[in-house]
């Protein structure tokens, strides 16, 4: 087999491909996703491939599974640049954008144990602020905390 062969990944009849994720990060994604322990979710992975964009990407292919936006906020936390193709009879439908806001509103929690919003007596929705974007910096609305960006997967809503 040809090394270009071994390399091309195939086409998918539905699903989601999602593109321009940063190098090595897929699997943060995949996790953000709640797909690391999916046994009937086929998934294409490339990881560090070649980008004009970015220098080096990683790429997803998740099949017969379109994001909701619930999970597009979810992923902007990891991927914020990337792109999302919704594939249906192996032609792209749509394009969906992943947008990273100034607050993210019921997607995570704060992982902060003694946090309010972790008060099963106190229910207010968890806000989490994005402080800054480049390097992201996400903090707590309430307790004003510093999340642990790679930490965040446990603390999904």
């Amino acid at each position: 087999m040809s090394e270009q062969a071994m390399r091309r990944v195939t086409a998918i009849q539905n699903g989601t491909v999602i593109d321009h994720i940063p190098a090595g990060s897929s699997l943060s994604v995949l996790g953000m996703l709640g797909l690391l322990d999916s046994k009937s979710t086929p998934i294409s992975l490339v990881m560090n491939a070649p980008s004009k964009k970015l220098g080096r990407k990683d790429v997803l292919k998740v099949e017969d599974r379109e994001l909701t936006q619930e999970e597009l906020d979810r992923l902007a936390i990891i991927a914020s640049k990337a792109s999302v193709a919704i594939i249906r009879d192996f032609r792209v439908a749509e394009k969906r954008s992943v947008e990273l806001g100034t607050e993210l509103v019921n997607v995570v929690r704060c992982s902060y144990s003694n946090c309010i919003t972790n008060n099963p007596r106190e229910p207010l929705p968890n806000r989490i602020l994005v402080h800054k974007a480049d390097p992201l910096e996400l903090r707590c609305a309430y307790c004003g905390k510093i999340q642990d960006i790679n930490g965040l997967v446990n603390h999904l809503i």
